[in-house]
């Protein structure tokens, strides 16, 4: 009997999907990129956008970096990102006495989540940091639903347990990663190289950024 109930009661990937209404993706660009290294895999961010959105109606997707001003090709990719889905939030590096730099946007992240309940039905976070569960619980107590995307062994339990959803990226890398190119060789940015060379930069924009 409570076999059958069980049963009954979980809904099957398609039926989620289906109700996930309007859709707004809000992706920790620092915590991507080193869960993707820990997958040994380059992330396509045309195949990641339409994984994640998964047919439904996408509000906006949001990208949350470090950035350096001086990078030429960390600013060919964010333009790059810009036109083609993504709105990019961007902060400057900070230097720490240690030399190493830094740029913190969980607060972008929470804030935008925050602002925008009531326009989307269920938010997609690309993030395994424990700091952004205050946000998530809040945005659920506010009649959104939260999935959450990110690596398992980089992911808080504290941010799993507060959302209505969670996917372990290695689950989906081979939806999302790059595909290899054959005989591939290094090509400065230009302008017109700019949509292919994006993907081979990505590893530049953020390795300057921490969790």
């Amino acid at each position: 009997m409570l076999n059958n109930f069980e049963n009954d009661s979980i809904f099957t990937p398609e039926q989620v999907l289906e109700n996930r209404g309007r859709v707004a993706i809000f992706i920790d660009g620092s915590n991507l990129f080193y869960a993707a290294l820990q997958l040994g895999v380059e992330i396509d961010y045309t195949k990641l956008l339409c994984r994640l959105t998964a047919g439904s109606r996408l509000l906006r997707a949001f990208f949350y970096t470090g950035v350096d001003r001086t990078n030429e090709k960390q600013q060919g990719f964010l333009l790059w990102m810009r036109r083609n889905g993504y709105r990019v939030i961007a902060k400057d590096l900070v230097q720490l006495p240690d030399g190493s730099k830094k740029a913190n946007l969980d607060v972008e992240i929470a804030v935008d989540m925050m602002a925008l309940v009531g326009s989307y039905d269920t938010a997609v976070l690309v993030s395994g940091d424990g700091d952004l569960a205050y946000a998530v619980n809040a945005v659920s107590y506010r009649g959104a639903r939260v999935e959450v995307v990110s690596l398992r062994t980089m992911t808080s339990d504290s941010l799993i347990n507060v959302s209505d959803r969670y996917i372990d990226l290695e689950g989906i890398k081979e939806d999302v990663q790059k595909t290899p190119r054959s005989s591939y060789t290094y090509r400065p940015l230009s302008t017109l190289g700019l949509m292919d060379q994006s993907q081979d930069s990505v590893s530049n924009m953020v390795q300057a950024s921490e969790e």
